[in-house]
């Protein structure tokens, strides 16, 4: 019990500075996503953008922590969708790696596009665009379509197991059909990514960090996982 009240704290922990750090990530990247002259202000505000790109990689690692810290209490309620929420979790840092390394070779194309003194503009534009668009298609396929899929997986035993109380994964199971429908509209172009509709990826966050604050103060249900353990 001592270990899975530890893991609980850990994942809890994640999902916090994994919210954090996909916010500020986002927040910092805006010089270089964001207005016309985003080449220029790329080079000048190279440092923030580094930073950026750290705050996504913590967002990695905590990904990646959250899905190995609670596959050895998923797999006690059902082995195969705890290992789909894994991989599916993995595939979601890999998927933001991605972008991750999309806004690093921007920042290089920006500081080569300040040192050539802006000559022959229309191939670094070009080049910055189809940067862009892989962070923007990274972003949707990430952080909303492969988080609606691992968030409806582990809130469902979450559901079914009674690890933490009806309500958590019941939100959790709402906001990631919301979500992955986002991430399907956004797909087919009958949304914009940012936007109103982004109100639909609110449920998913507020899930996490209802969840995250429960398994900091309260952990998971002894009882059941008590029972869990019973079964095998």
């Amino acid at each position: 019990m001592d270990s899975t009240k530890k893991a609980a704290k850990i994942v809890g922990v994640l999902f916090i500075l994994a919210a954090v750090t996909a916010i500020f990530g986002l927040i910092l990247y805006d010089p270089i996503l964001n207005g016309p002259d985003y080449m220029v202000n790329g080079s000048e505000h190279a440092n923030q953008v580094i930073l950026g790109v750290l705050m996504e990689l913590i967002l990695v690692v905590s990904a990646v922590g959250t899905a190995t810290t609670m596959f050895p209490i998923l797999r006690k309620y059902n082995e195969t969708i705890a290992l789909w929420h894994l991989c599916f979790r993995f595939l979601e840092a890999i998927i933001i790696t991605v972008g991750v390394i999309s806004m690093l070779s921007l920042l290089t194309l920006s500081q080569e596009f300040a040192a050539a003194g802006a000559t022959d503009s229309a191939s670094f534009q070009t080049s910055g665009i189809v940067l862009k668009a892989i962070h923007a298609w990274t972003f949707m396929l990430g952080p909303l379509f492969m988080l609606g899929i691992n968030t409806m997986m582990y809130s469902y035993i979450f559901y079914k197991s009674k690890l933490v109380p009806r309500f958590i994964p019941i939100l959790g199971m709402t906001g990631a059909t919301l979500v992955f429908i986002y991430g399907l509209l956004v797909m087919f172009g009958v949304i914009e990514q940012i936007s109103v509709w982004s109100i639909l990826s609110l449920p998913v966050a507020a899930n996490e960090l209802i969840l995250a604050v429960w398994l900091l103060v309260k952990g998971f249900d002894e009882a059941a996982l008590a029972s869990l353990s019973a079964k095998k």
